[in-house]
């Protein structure tokens, strides 16, 4: 038990490391969490500091939740003990210890944790996610259908329940923590079919 909790604690403050927030400042002397949407994540960045510093902040956050399960790895503890670490990961990412418990959302994190768990489904993610969100810069959008289908390419190229069984509840939990964006780009896509049926009727 005092390993298993040792996991989690390594995993939480891993994942409060609070990386949007250093590189900003760094580079250009700003607090992510007053600019763009205020999302202390690696595409809010990338949208008001700048490319390369957005991706070095994604990549970071990956590898705190890839971290995170790889400590409670080698800790030797039961996969229930490792999701726990993972999830502890992303806990810490949206509550940093570090930066007055106001974090991000925590997608690269959970991309880092099923890499090292599922790297297959992981990969085809992180594709699902990353053309469209390149192609449009909308990453509400993205994030929705890639972390939609994680559950089921894990289920057709890892064949473990467990991991589906988690991959759901971590969805539920983005789900919770992503509603904000989810109802934005909802009420812009029935604005724009809106919109889009009044200019059809006053062309007819």
């Amino acid at each position: 038990m005092p390993v298993a909790i040792l996991g989690l604690t390594i995993g939480y403050l891993l994942g409060s490391i609070p990386t949007a927030y250093i590189v900003s400042r760094v580079s250009k002397g700003i607090d992510i969490r007053t600019v763009g949407s205020g999302n202390m994540g690696g595409a809010n960045v990338m949208r008001e500091i700048g490319v390369l510093e957005g991706v070095l902040v994604g990549l970071f956050d990956i590898a705190k939740g890839a971290g995170a399960i790889l400590v409670a790895q080698a800790l030797s503890v039961s996969e229930l003990w490792i999701f726990g670490a993972g999830f502890a990961a992303l806990a810490g990412h949206n509550f940093p210890v570090f930066a007055g418990f106001r974090g991000g959302r925590g997608s690269a994190t959970v991309i880092g944790m099923f890499l090292v768990l599922a790297p297959k489904a992981a990969f085809i993610t992180l594709a699902v996610v990353a053309i469209p969100f390149f192609a449009t810069r909308k990453f509400a959008g993205a994030i929705i259908i890639g972390f939609a289908l994680l559950p089921l390419f894990i289920w057709l190229l890892e064949g473990s329940l467990s991991l589906v069984r988690y991959a759901l509840a971590i969805d539920v939990f983005m789900l919770i923590r992503n509603s904000p964006d989810i109802r934005q780009v909802l009420t812009k896509g029935i604005v724009k079919d809106m919109i889009h049926d009044r200019q059809r009727k006053k062309t007819r």
